[in-house]
């Protein structure tokens, strides 16, 4: 940690390119203009914002992607100069009358997948960049020293600053920031700050950490945008930070047509989260901890890689011990207005290990994915290496998913023998060795020892064990839980065909924003056949699409249920808060929302997003496939922790007795059917999108869409769409 003071940073930053603009409102949601930075050159820009963009793209990851595919080449890989950071909220986003309007979602060229990634966050930047004048920013080149963007919305100035004393570490970086750009104590409140940390450096699996100042705690808080290494983008471009500056918050500030709309729908939402969260999933006092108990009673939580869904020392992991540790000293929004307030943290928490030993930190967290990644999917059920792991994969800026779901598939292969002690340079990769998994952290942050080659994550991994150590690579591929080279996020789809769809289908990779669909499969048994399991494959990625192109949470649509979803004719789809979300873009565009037009604005961006895929290499059937893990069992373990129920299914689904048979004989019989059955879901899926066999979105659905570009269409056609 540096000696130095914020003032004594601030005087040493160099001012490398500045730009003036003209400070506008923002109206019916937009403020009609995109930053462009070029950290490189020094080029500081604005962009229009076109009707015609609105129309086809309408926001949030609509315009991340246009402006991305505008901004590169078909060859750009990761780490080119070329590749872009692009940020964006939406036209919803800002909004104070909803809970969850606080996201942006990131854009780029993964240094996982090799292909567009997008994640979203929480937080107040999103919004402040709307509210400072831009729908968007836009970041390309490399700086030669580490720089910060500087966006001042209260003074209309753009500003590249050479920053050479503040630390790397997301902890230390935002309240230096925060204290430097902010006018005084109570202007703090007016930062956010985008940022990764020192682990970004040298691994591949870093995202960006949002931050937002909670007064109340006077701590400066964060959210991740996390998935698929922007993180590692950022700091490849020597950028420290992006902060944004913007103290004029008001009722209105979005531009809205009609509030009454808007307090119509706030005031339904929050009478049911005043009446209905302490008996549903009480995301006020637990957040998403809540599912650990839920998804360890129905077999989903993953455990040890993947192999098994349950283990009863998941109890220590329910949300009734974290509610006894989380901090209640305030309200836990990470939005102004958000009464779900689900962002909860541990403070006074006293390291014990790495660069901040001794150390008392607030840590922002567990959510569920992260107790599912470093905890029981690793056999740890300490709630102490929890949360020492997840601060210090916060603030190193590493995504707790990736990192987690990677180590998992490290100590698989170390328990089989593919990798040994001596290869891992002394690290004993056993499960539920809370202390190796620490080290690893370290290592990344340090750039050095065996946590270089876990950070490169599992496609990597799965090309070096096969290359260095000899390793089969038919096992890595089957036991590697990645999907188009990102990490699956922290549900068991082994009974659910249409969740391993929903996983191996998702644009960016194996997570669940595009598709939950479980419960609705396995429990509520509401998608029996494969028509009805492709009308849901195609319905809701695209209705969770909408959430990324507005700036929304998903939390309040489906966290929390109505009186009136006792009765509703479609439950899962939550109709009175699609409502809610209709009066909300109604009432900010003053344009006419259905349920019809909102699946459009999806399935233009959504389509897109596939073609995007194509034009990077990828976008194809082959990259649809899931490892088999996901599908079914692997090892006889495996199958014997299970043998009812695998029995029963090879008997009453697939037509085979198994009584005489070896288990190795009923593993590779399971595996036959199943893989059977997740191709003529594929099949399925792919007709009702209007996708040829081979996964391409075809011209005639580009025309309807009114995404036929000239360049899109020559795409699709070289490629038999």
């Amino acid at each position: 940690m540096t000696s130095f003071s914020p003032v004594k940073m601030r005087d040493a930053h160099r001012i490398l390119s500045e730009m003036k603009y003209n400070l506008a409102p923002v109206e019916r949601g937009y403020a009609n203009r995109t930053l462009y930075v070029n950290v490189s050159t020094g080029a500081i820009s604005s962009k229009p914002v076109t009707a015609e963009m609105k129309e086809i793209f309408t926001g949030g990851r609509g315009f991340c992607l246009w402006l991305l595919w505008n901004g590169i080449k078909d060859d750009t890989k990761w780490n080119d100069p070329e590749n872009e950071i692009v940020i964006s909220a939406g036209p919803i986003a800002g909004i104070t009358n909803y809970p969850g309007t606080g996201k942006s979602t990131v854009v780029t060229i993964s240094p996982l997948t090799n292909s567009v990634i997008d994640s979203n966050g929480g937080s107040y930047f999103g919004p402040y960049l709307k509210f400072s004048g831009w729908d968007a920013i836009e970041v390309q080149g490399k700086a030669e020293k580490d720089v910060i963007i500087y966006i001042d919305g209260d003074e209309g100035i753009v500003r590249i600053e050479e920053a050479p004393l503040e630390d790397i570490n997301t902890h230390l970086l935002n309240r230096e920031l925060t204290e430097m750009y902010a006018k005084d104590k109570a202007d703090m409140r007016s930062i956010s700050v985008v940022s990764a940390g020192e682990a970004a450096d040298h691994v591949a699996m870093c995202g960006l950490n949002l931050s937002y100042y909670d007064a109340r705690r006077d701590e400066v808080r964060i959210k991740q945008a996390a998935r698929g290494g922007a993180g590692t983008v950022l700091r490849d471009k020597r950028i420290k930070a992006i902060v944004v500056r913007f103290s004029r918050l008001s009722a209105n500030t979005n531009g809205a047509v009609n509030m009454e709309l808007l307090r119509k729908a706030g005031k339904r939402i929050n009478r049911e989260l005043a009446e209905f969260d302490g008996s549903q999933n009480d995301m006020a006092h637990t957040g998403t901890t809540y599912l650990v108990g839920i998804m360890n009673d129905y077999d989903l939580l993953p455990v040890e890689n993947y192999r098994f869904g349950k283990d009863d020392k998941a109890v220590e992991y329910y949300r009734e011990e974290w509610k006894k540790l989380f901090d209640t000293r305030g309200p836990d929004g990470c939005w102004y207005g958000c009464q779900m307030a689900c962002a909860h943290g541990v403070s006074e928490f006293e390291l014990k290990t790495g660069p901040y030993a001794g150390q008392k930190v607030f840590v922002d967290g567990p959510e569920y994915e992260t107790i599912g990644a470093i905890g029981s999917n690793l056999g740890i059920f300490d709630r102490h290496f929890m949360l020492e792991l997840n601060f210090y994969c916060d603030t190193y800026g590493i995504d707790t998913i990736s990192f987690g779901t990677s180590l998992a598939f490290v100590y698989e292969c170390y328990e089989a023998g593919v990798i040994t002690k001596e290869d891992t340079g002394g690290l004993e990769f056993t499960w539920g060795n809370g202390d190796v998994a620490l080290e690893v952290v370290h290592q990344m942050a340090r750039g050095e020892g065996f946590g270089m080659i876990i950070g490169q994550g599992i496609r990597a991994m799965k090309k070096i064990f096969t290359e260095k150590y000899g390793a089969d690579p038919a096992f890595l591929e089957d036991i590697g839980m990645e999907v188009k080279g990102l990490e699956v996020s922290m549900y068991m789809t082994k009974e659910s065909v249409t969740q391993q769809g929903g996983y191996a289908m998702a644009n960016k990779g194996a997570q669940h924003d595009e598709a939950w669909l479980i419960f609705m499969e396995l429990v509520h048994k509401q998608i029996p056949t494969f028509d009805d399991k492709a009308e849901a494959l195609y319905y809701f990625p695209m209705f969770r699409t909408w959430f990324s192109l507005q700036g929304l949470c998903k939390l309040p649509w489906n966290d929390i249920t109505p009186a009136s979803n006792k009765t509703a004719k479609e439950p899962a789809k939550v109709p009175e808060h699609q409502e809610n979300y209709r009066w909300l873009y109604e009432g900010v565009t003053g344009e006419e929302m259905t349920e019809e037009k909102m699946i459009l604005q999806a399935e233009r961006v959504y389509y897109f997003q596939r073609v995007f895929n194509l034009r990077m290499g990828y976008g194809t059937r082959e990259y649809d496939l899931p490892p088999y893990r996901m599908v079914g069992p692997v090892t006889n373990v495996e199958y014997e922790s299970r043998v009812e129920r695998y029995d029963k299914q090879l008997k009453d689904e697939a037509g085979i007795d198994p009584e005489n048979m070896s288990t190795t004989e009923k593993v590779a019989a399971v595996r036959k059917y199943r893989t059977e059955r997740y191709n003529t879901l594929v099949d399925t899926v792919y007709a009702r999108r209007s996708w040829t066999k081979n996964g391409i979105p075809t011209v005639e659905s580009l025309k309807r869409l009114n995404i036929d570009f000239p360049d899109v269409v020559d795409l699709v056609k070289r490629h038999g769409g």
